[in-house]
């Protein structure tokens, strides 16, 4: 509930905004509460809830969430033509007070999760936990992330471009980065079906191959293959978001699983704040062939995916 009222006052401050030291604060106001009230405070909350019996509500999470700029985007542009862009952000403001604070008020009360001490202790009943992980665990894992939100950051801003140096024209271009929100609720959809039976760490594994696959197929087969390349790409985004959730489920536990998500997904926020600069960096450099940067990275993730156990 805090995180709907800091959204609301960034929002406010950002359309009150006057010169750039109010904007940049605004956005700093935003940018912080962005850090702790989307996808993460929504998978601990879940944990909170459910335990170790999270996944299909992380992945139902996601899958809704995959709309999101399906209608965040043609309302935004609705707003701004009624009332500029100061109304725009206005309006946010008022969605976050006006329907943010009750759904999460609906929230239920969560439950405790019995502590490892507590187990031991006798106090509590064990939870479902897997072995103890090591260090080196959590260093592959923040790897995992910081690389996966770096190529879709990357690619989230700078996809129109990068098709149209592979030789697309700007109209199919723009059509075509289109099908990356879709094909991540494909991809959720394959994740909350078919590989819903299988462990999280091998379907991460699956999409992890999938945008170098979409690169390889690109840059050998040209505008043609376009379409399929932001499909791959869009589809594994998709599963590598729900694993975000699920893989330090599984291979933790649920007991201090908010606290992990912060120290893990911190590395990820620094590379998604860096992506669009170095992507840009290198896509002026080399055109359609820094397709090797975030392929070489989407590889990376998979082969330190593979590392780690079950």
């Amino acid at each position: 509930m805090p995180t709907n009222l800091a959204f609301a006052a960034g929002l406010a401050a950002l359309a009150l905004a006057q010169n750039s030291v109010g904007l940049f604060a605004a956005w700093a106001i935003i940018g912080l509460v962005m850090g702790c009230g989307l996808y993460e405070a929504a998978f601990s909350a879940i944990v909170r809830l459910y335990g170790h019996d999270s996944r299909n509500a992380i992945t139902g999470i996601t899958l809704i969430a995959g709309f999101a700029s399906t209608i965040g985007w043609p309302l935004s542009v609705l707003l701004e033509g009624q009332w500029g862009w100061r109304g725009a952000c206005l309006g946010w403001a008022a969605l976050h007070i006006a329907l943010g604070l009750p759904l999460n008020s609906l929230l239920p009360r969560a439950r405790s999760i019995a502590s490892p001490h507590q187990v031991a202790a006798g106090t509590a009943q064990p939870a479902r936990a897997p072995a103890r992980a090591s260090a080196l665990t959590y260093v592959v894992l923040a790897f995992v992330f910081a690389a996966t939100w770096f190529i879709s950051t990357a690619m989230a801003a700078h996809l129109p471009h990068l098709l149209q140096d592979a030789g697309v024209t700007f109209a199919v271009a723009v059509g075509v980065a289109a099908l990356v929100g879709p094909a991540q609720v494909a991809g959720r959809l394959l994740e909350f079906g078919l590989l819903r039976a299988v462990h999280p760490l091998l379907s991460a594994r699956l999409a992890g191959l999938a945008h170098p696959a979409g690169v390889l197929v690109l840059l050998l087969g040209g505008p043609p293959a376009a379409t399929l390349f932001a499909v791959l790409h869009g589809a594994g985004n998709g599963i590598l978001t729900i694993a975000k959730g699920t893989l330090p489920l599984a291979i933790f536990g649920a007991h201090g699983y908010g606290a992990r998500q912060g120290w893990l997904m911190m590395p990820a926020r620094v590379a998604q704040a860096l992506a669009p600069f170095i992507f840009s960096l290198a896509l002026t450099r080399w055109g359609v062939g820094s397709l090797w940067l975030s392929g070489t990275l989407g590889l990376l993730v998979f082969i330190a995916l593979m590392c780690l156990p079950r």
